[in-house]
This record gives structure tokens, sequence and C-alpha cells, in this order.
């Protein structure tokens, strides 16, 4: 199946300002002293046919739209096609005319009648150029936006299935230690374990999730990380009721948990505090600066890709503030009728 479009200009247009030029064309005519109707008719309906040959010659001589033929623009070589054919059209109107018309002089009248199908077909070219151009510039502008949306649709797919692979790498290696130090509780992460991945499975083909769900997310995250940390990381949860029924992509504050346990020392010396509450339109990540002196390797996936989420989901970005003693993210509250 071609792609291409065929151009197209509306009839109404076409007919109605074929009709008007064929008019103007015989005012001459009715200011003459002795004005001839019938021969004012006869010279508009010459002017009339040929505005509606030069229309339709045209639209349907230029190419159908493609996006290779964007960058040909004007085309001399068409114009000059043009105003041959509309010559030799103009002629055999002006025959035309001459046979309805006898008593005036062919000569003088058909070169003024061939002057006036020239000075009709370059005014018509020109006005049906400007249109077509218009006409490919929308198409290519629907065309990028057509491109951009498949493009952004891909890249959100591509940010979503980045989320668990990196979570599991994150959970295999907590258990590894749970393993390794002979955590009693290594089969009860084992069981949680597999109870998030369940929700996961459910949740990954979701754009979006109520924050009450999301919640739960979390604190079966949070039961994860008690087993190995203990008391050494402690969330205060302080959410505004109403904001529970508002929209997060899946995993995110389980994301940005995981980033905070990235980046800062857990101990029971000295254990993480992390909160997360609503501070106007934003829920807020907050936690203290403690950087481990040893920094774990970064693929720098985590901060971006709900970034990205975010831009691709609300055209918004997430909001990072890092001061001495604090590192908050704020993620804008996404309501129900962003979603719909």
């Amino acid at each position: 199946m071609s792609n291409k479009k065929a151009f197209k200009v509306s009839t109404k247009i076409i007919w109605i300002s074929s009709l008007l030029l064929g008019i103007l064309t015989s005012v001459p005519k009715i200011a003459e002293h002795h004005f001839h109707p019938y021969e004012a008719f006869v010279n508009a309906l010459i002017t009339f046919l040929f505005a509606i040959f030069i229309w339709y010659y045209n639209i349907l001589t230029f190419p159908a739209y493609s996006s290779r033929d964007v960058a040909n623009g004007f085309s001399i070589f068409r114009l000059i096609k043009s105003l041959v054919v509309g010559i030799i059209v103009m002629f055999v109107l002006a025959c035309f005319q001459q046979f309805l018309l006898s008593h005036l002089e062919f000569g003088p009248v058909m070169l003024m009648v061939e002057m006036r199908g020239i000075l009709v077909n370059l005014s018509f070219y020109l006005f049906i150029h400007l249109l077509y151009q218009s006409y490919q510039n929308q198409q290519v502008g629907v065309e990028l936006e057509r491109t951009k949306m498949d493009n952004l649709g891909a890249q959100y797919e591509l940010l979503k299935q980045q989320v668990n692979p990196h979570f599991l790498f994150n959970s295999l290696n907590t258990l590894k230690y749970m393993v390794e130090s002979k955590d009693v509780h290594a089969v009860d992460f084992i069981l949680k374990l597999s109870d998030f991945y369940r929700f996961t499975l459910e949740s990954r083909k979701l754009d979006l999730i109520r924050l009450s769900e999301e919640l739960d997310i979390l604190r079966a995250y949070m039961f994860l990380l008690k087993a190995r940390f203990e008391s050494g990381i402690d969330l205060a949860v302080d959410i505004h009721p109403e904001h529970h029924t508002s929209l997060v992509p899946p995993f995110t504050l389980q994301l940005l948990i995981e980033n905070c346990i990235k980046h800062n020392v857990v101990s029971l010396d000295h254990p993480l505090k992390i909160r997360l509450y609503s501070e106007g339109n934003f829920l807020v990540v907050e936690n203290q600066i403690r950087p481990k002196r040893t920094p774990e390797s970064s693929t720098g996936m985590g901060l971006e890709n709900i970034n990205q989420r975010y831009i691709h989901l609300l055209h918004e970005k997430i909001v990072i503030e890092a001061g001495e003693q604090l590192f908050k993210i704020k993620l804008p509250i996404i309501h129900e009728h962003h979603h719909n």
C-alpha cells in the first residue's frame, strides 16, 4: 500500500474563485460606453472555463505527498509545463470565443486572451504552490508528531522494563548477604520476595497505579530491607489522605528508597532515616546525607529513569534538592484527570 497522500483543494474554493475571476475580467466590458452584455458574458465564460482548467490541472499534476518529495521545493519545470499547456488551452478557448463573437478581429483578441491566460496561470500556479507547500508542511508535522509519539511509547516501554532487572539485581545481592550470614529470616525473605515479584508481574503492564497500591509495594519492600538492615533503616510516612487516590508510576518509591541505600551509610550505629511526606502538590522523599566511603557502582539509571517516566506521562520533571544535610526528591502529584 502506498503511503503517499493526494493533495486536494475544496471544490467550493475552485468554483467560486473561478466565477469571481470571470466576473472581474468582464468588468472592463461593462464599463465601456457601448456595453454589449453578450460579449461580456462570453468574455467571462472564457476566463471562468480557463480558471477551472488551471485549478484542476495543477492540482492533479502536483505529486502526491511523500516525505522524499518535501525537499524538492518549487519546480520551474512544472511551472513551464503548466504555462505551455495553458497557452494551448487558451488558444483553443480563443478560437471558441471567435466562433461565438465572429465580428471581432481574431489576432488582437487572441493575443489579449493569451496574455490574460498567462497572467491567470502564473497567479493560480503560485497560489496553488503556496497551498501545496502548506499542505506538505502540515503532513511533515503530522509525521513528526506520530514518530515522536511512537518513539516516546517505545522509550517508556524500555524504561518500564529497566525497573525490574534493577531491583532483582539488588534483591539477589541482599539475599546473598543474608545467606552468607546465615540469617534466620532468609526463608521469610525468599517468600516475601516471591510475593513481591508476583505483584510486579501484575503491575508491570500498567503505566500508573494508585498511590495507595504503591505504598503497599513499598511496605513489602521495606520488609525485605528490614530483614537485612533491622533497625539500621527507618522510614516515616506522612502523606495527606487525599493524595492516596492520586497516581504514580509503579515502583517509583521503591526505586527512590533503593537509591538512598545505594549512596548512604546504613548501620545500626547510624540508622538511615528516610521520610516520605506530602508537600503542596508534590510527594517528597527525604533522607539524611551520609555518603559511603566506597561508593557502590551505579548504572546512573535510577533517578533518570524516574525523571523520564514523569516527563513521558506528565510532561513535568521531578525536582532534586541536594543540601548539605538532606537530599530531597520531589515527585509531582499525578491526578486522575491527567491520566485520562
